[in-house]
């Protein structure tokens, strides 16, 4: 393990530092395929990792909420329940909170994430549904509250719909492998179109509640605080639950380019919700429609492209998407105190130089 608290290794050429020691982001022109591969997908986490053994590992089901607290080991899951798969994307609240600064002109507090907190992997594990069954959820049963091993004892709570959704599960495997132990060892929860904190690592309990649950991740962080987002019950602010809509460009930051064909690709992502559309802007240019290259689902984030023959000198690109719901990524994104959701149509940066100082 890193003296950090880290274990897989977290080279420059695939991942970007986001000052804590502990959180990574993907490498945006390392993103590869549809698919993230496990050795460049992002890391956040709150404490050092854990590393748990399966043997001894167990998940509780418990709380007022259910008629038959359960107790379910590794080998329960792995072999007495149906596995199921499905790609699914993962980004921090928190992703490009650095360029949501420099769009406002300041500088927040908390994980100074440029663009890499976001990555996608073919998830494998049980429904969380299927979990609960057998406990006896309660009539009056509202939210179920999942909770992590690490040092902190993460914990939030989701509403029994979301935890009974389809495609809610518990995790145990990673783009066909065990989950490494940055990413959850032995069992974490996957909940599709949410903040990556809803998806707690390391899960050790599920306590089914029929009353609301105020723990700090729904109340003090992971929420909106400021003037466009008036405060709901004890919390600073709303909770965050579904995610916004936002784009990037797989080029470093800023590019370096040749002046000549080239196709420029890039990512778009909408939470809960299906991208049905890109467009991307040249300078001062008009906006032009880019090429959407892969099965645009909810949950997953949509891969786009566009051709370009760009002349020398500096330029800038932007990128705006649009999803299934009538959203399209906006101008600019309200202020809030701890810089999470940012939207914003995002100016990269692009250099077009000639061939003896291309990168």
């Amino acid at each position: 393990m890193d003296p950090r608290g880290v274990c897989k290794p977290t080279p420059d050429d695939l991942m970007e530092d986001a000052g804590s020691g502990l959180d990574y982001g993907t490498r945006p022109d390392r993103m590869l395929g549809d698919i993230t591969p496990v050795d460049r997908f992002f890391i956040r986490s709150h404490a050092p990792t854990p590393l748990i053994d399966a043997a001894t590992w167990a998940l509780s089901v418990d709380g007022d909420g259910v008629r038959r607290p359960m107790r379910y080991t590794y080998e329960d899951l792995c072999q007495h329940f149906p596995l199921r798969s499905m790609v699914r994307t993962i980004e921090c609240a928190g992703n490009r909170r650095v360029l949501f600064g420099e769009e406002l002109g300041e500088t927040f507090e908390g994980t100074q994430w440029g663009r890499g907190a976001i990555s996608t992997a073919e998830w494998t594990g049980v429904r969380l549904r299927d979990l609960l069954e057998p406990a006896g959820v309660s009539s009056g049963a509202c939210e179920v509250m999942a909770e992590s091993l690490d040092a902190i004892r993460a914990c939030r709570p989701l509403p029994l719909a979301k935890a009974r959704a389809e495609d809610t599960i518990v995790a145990i495997a990673m783009n066909g492998e065990p989950l490494l132990p940055d990413h959850g060892f032995p069992a974490r929860l996957l909940v599709s179109g949410w903040l990556g904190a809803a998806s707690i690592k390391w899960l050790g309990r599920l306590e089914v509640s029929e009353e609301p649950k105020y723990v700090p991740w729904n109340t003090e962080d992971y929420v909106l605080i400021g003037p466009e987002h008036p405060s709901e019950g004890p919390g600073r602010g709303p909770a965050i639950t579904a995610l916004g809509i936002s784009s990037l460009v797989e080029l470093p930051w800023p590019a370096r380019l040749l002046p000549e064909p080239q196709i420029i690709r890039g990512r778009a992502f909408a939470g809960e919700h299906r991208v049905s559309e890109v467009h991307y802007r040249v300078d001062e240019g008009p906006w032009c429609p880019a090429e959407i290259t892969s099965a645009s689902t909810p949950g997953v984030w949509a891969r786009w492209q566009f051709e370009w023959n760009p002349e020398p000198g500096e330029h800038v690109l932007r990128v705006r998407a649009g999803d299934d719901q009538g959203r399209v990524q906006p101008e600019s994104t309200p202020w809030n105190e701890l810089g999470y959701m940012h939207e914003s149509v995002v100016a990269h940066p692009v250099q077009v130089v000639g061939e003896d100082r291309a990168p």
